[in-house]
């Protein structure tokens, strides 16, 4: 049987030793790896695909809600462990499997990571995200965290994911593939094979000969939606629409 691969987030290093040394002494489960800050556990994730997340909430720049928000599907089995039960209702939101507080007991962890055990031995449907979604962006030597509110539309430019924001743009790690199937339908939707947009942005649609269309976004953008698509789209901002995305 495979072991479980946890990887560990958390800026405290106190912290990220006690959750090693309650692991090792538990069966069939091994440290994937470490990360110090939120922005270095999208990359690990990302690189190990670990099937667990041990993730601390207060962190410098990148909060673990953020990295939780800013992840494609599939994502890890998420474990939040904190010293604040603020956050709670944010990380069931997210669909977090536990909400462990600091100090962390070892019968607490290993009832979550059996819980994870479980789950793992079912088939997996990954759900779509209720609460608003948060995108990690590049901007110059740092990253940003962007709130759904203020994006418009995701465009891919050869190769790269642009995220059009309400004030200006960044580049993303995501492909346009991984932020439509990580997104709710019923907010964001697939347009054609180079846009997504958020759906609160449209201010009008216009069909066009054949069968497709475009939409006006709120900063004047004026985007191609595909034939296959435009009659979803018109669904979707009507309140309603069957569940087809081929492009």
């Amino acid at each position: 049987m495979e072991a479980t691969r946890i990887l560990i987030v958390d800026d405290e290093a106190p912290a990220r030793a006690r959750l090693r040394q309650m692991i090792a002494a538990l069966e069939d489960f091994e440290i994937a790896g470490e990360a110090s800050t939120g922005v270095e556990a999208i990359q690990l994730v990302s690189e190990l695909k670990p099937h667990v997340l041990l993730l601390d909430i207060q962190m410098p720049v990148c909060s673990g809600i953020d990295v939780a928000a800013s992840l494609p599907a599939p994502r890890p089995h998420i474990i939040f462990c904190t010293a604040h039960d603020q956050h709670a209702v944010d990380a069931f939101e997210l669909h977090a499997i536990d909400y462990l507080l600091k100090p962390i007991s070892r019968i607490r962890l290993a009832e979550a990571l059996e819980r994870v055990r479980t789950l793992a031995a079912a088939p997996r449907v990954e759900k779509p995200l209720a609460a608003p979604a948060r995108f990690l962006v590049k901007s110059s030597s740092h990253y940003l965290v962007v709130g759904e509110a203020r994006v418009l539309y995701f465009s891919s430019e050869g190769g790269l994911t642009k995220l059009i924001a309400d004030s200006a743009q960044y580049w993303m790690d995501p492909t346009l593939n991984d932020l439509e199937l990580r997104l709710d339908r019923s907010r964001f939707f697939r347009i054609s094979r180079a846009a997504l947009i958020n759906l609160n942005a449209v201010e009008q649609v216009f069909p066009l000969p054949g069968g497709s269309g475009e939409v006006l976004l709120s900063n004047g953008s004026r985007l191609e939606v595909s034939r296959r698509r435009f009659n979803d789209l018109l669904q979707l901002l009507d309140g309603g629409a069957k569940d087809s995305r081929s492009v």
